[in-house]
Order: C-alpha cells, then sequence, then structure tokens
C-alpha cells in the first residue's frame, strides 16, 4: 500500500508530487491523458513568476521535465473511481487497482453539464468507464458519449463484444474507428430508462435503442469520483489545509474553485502535499 494517490497531472498535482518525492513518501500519480488538460492549449502566459511569455505546452513539459528529473512517474492512467475502505483508499484506475492511505485530488475544472437522465440513471447502466463497465454489456447494444479521443480505444474494445457500438463524439476530430461501430455526429438530448436501468438515448435526429451509456468525460464530475465529498458551487470544498470533507482526502488546484490560475494551483498542490504528510505522521503515531 502507498502513502499517497495523486488523482490528475496537471500543475496542482505535479506540485505535490515534488514535496512527497522530498519527503519520502511513497505515492503514485495517476495524470491521465495530457491532451484534455486546458493548460496545453494556453498560447502565451504572462502571468506565472519568471516566467513571462511562455506557452501553456511549454510550461507543463517544464513541470513534467523537473518531476522526471527527480524520478518521479507520471503514469497515463486515469482513476474512475476511489474507494473509502474506512483507514485507506482503494483506487479504480481501469483495468488497475490501487490502495494508498491518503488521497490528493488535483482534476482542474469541470465544465460539463448533466445530459438528462444522467445523474437518474448512473450506475444503472451510466458509466464513465467502458472497459471497466463494458463486459456486463457483452452481446448488447451501447452508446459511448465522449468528449475526447480516449472513447475511440474503448469504443473500438466494446466492438469486439457488444452487438451494436454507437460513438457520439463531441470534440472535433474525425475518431479512429473500427468499420462494425456507427459514428454518429449528432447532439445528445436525454437518456431514458424504465427506472431501474438505461432503454434508450436520444439525440437531435433519432432515438437509439441501447442497454448502457458511457460517457467519457475530460474530467469526472468530483463528487462521482468518490462519495460524500462535499462540494460548494459545484466546485470541492476544502479548508486553508486543502483538506475536503473525507478525512485523509486533500484537494488543490482549479477543482476547488476560483481563481483558475497556475501559481495558486503550484502553492496549493504544495500545501496539500505537506497537509498529507501531517496527516500521515499522526495516522501512523
Amino acid at each position: 500500500m502507498m502513502d499517497v494517490a495523486i488523482i490528475g497531472g496537471g500543475p496542482a498535482a505535479i506540485s505535490a508530487s515534488l514535496n512527497l518525492k522530498i519527503r519520502n513518501k511513497s505515492f503514485i500519480l495517476l495524470g491521465g491523458n495530457e491532451k484534455v488538460t486546458g493548460l496545453m492549449k494556453a498560447p502565451q502566459i504572462d502571468n506565472y513568476l519568471g516566467l513571462k511569455g511562455i506557452s501553456g505546452s511549454e510550461l507543463i513539459a517544464s513541470f513534467k521535465e523537473h518531476a522526471v528529473s527527480m524520478g518521479i512517474d507520471i503514469k497515463k492512467e486515469k482513476a474512475f473511481n476511489i474507494l473509502d475502505m474506512g483507514g485507506y483508499f482503494s483506487i479504480n484506475a481501469g483495468n488497475e487497482f490501487y490502495e494508498a492511505q491518503a488521497i490528493i485530488i488535483a482534476i482542474g475544472h469541470g465544465k460539463a453539464n448533466y445530459f438528462e437522465g444522467e445523474k437518474e440513471y448512473l450506475g444503472k447502466g451510466i458509466g464513465y468507464c467502458a472497459t471497466c463497465d463494458g463486459p456486463l454489456y457483452r452481446n448488447k447494444a451501447i452508446a459511448i458519449i465522449a468528449e475526447n479521443e480516449e472513447g475511440e480505444e474503448e469504443a473500438n474494445f466494446l466492438s469486439e463484444i457488444c452487438s451494436e457500438v454507437y460513438y457520439i463524439p463531441t470534440y472535433r476530430t474525425d475518431p479512429k474507428l473500427k468499420e462494425n461501430i456507427k459514428l454518429l455526429k449528432e447532439k445528445v438530448t436525454k437518456i431514458q430508462g424504465d427506472g431501474n436501468k438505461v432503454r434508450s438515448l436520444t439525440t437531435d435526429q433519432r432515438e437509439l435503442k441501447v442497454d448502457a451509456v458511457f460517457i467519457i468525460r475530460n474530467v469526472i464530475p468530483a463528487n462521482q469520483l468518490i462519495e460524500g465529498l462535499e462540494l460548494d458551487e459545484g466546485s470541492i470544498k476544502v479548508n486553508r489545509e486543502m483538506a475536503t470533507s473525507i478525512k485523509g482526502v486533500f484537494a488543490c488546484g482549479d477543482c476547488v474553485g476560483k481563481p483558475y490560475q497556475i501559481a495558486k494551483a503550484v502553492g496549493e498542490g504544495s500545501m496539500a502535499s505537506l497537509s498529507a504528510v501531517k496527516y500521515l505522521e499522526e495516522k501512523n503515531k
């Protein structure tokens, strides 16, 4: 079991990892897909001290180079769910499961709007990880709504075991899909069911009879990542030590609210890691 699991791959997460490394704590950094990091799209940054005019991609590359130079491994795995096991946490990262005594959440700012029916049928045919839950729908019809290219790999996998796979991208790049996948460049309007499970998905052009809908988001909603997490206007509620409403869980960066600034994220990442270290020292006395 590790001391800490860091969820995220941006400035706050990398900042947290540096302090944990310096304090000689065991940890895993689940960075996910770097393509969905908003910082990568910034053409020029003028408000980060000492690095005037640097691009977002250059800055994040510098952060990562610093981390790698210290022996930190930034894994491209994405955390889909965290379970509080009472004294430690179990993290579901698709095909892998990890255990840690403490958690630092640094997933960035989620901008997603829920689809009609999403909250009602979450866990009843709606999920956020197709490779995790897809095998439950072998020989059935499923739909994947994807905000990024991660959905393509999941769709290609499910096309081998499901009777029908509908792929609905909300991004502009043309997806690379297997021939048996039905690509629909349409707008999803709602997801319906019979009260117990999903039965159909409606777009602006048709109604699809499906048994499951997988939504591949850039950022999984924080309150879906771990149960019992208190929010404040959609952001994770923390105190000055970056502690959340769940003992042993800390949060930092854009996911805890405005202002959405790199300097703030880096500082909060440092604070969250120091608080996690203090928590571990007290817990393991």
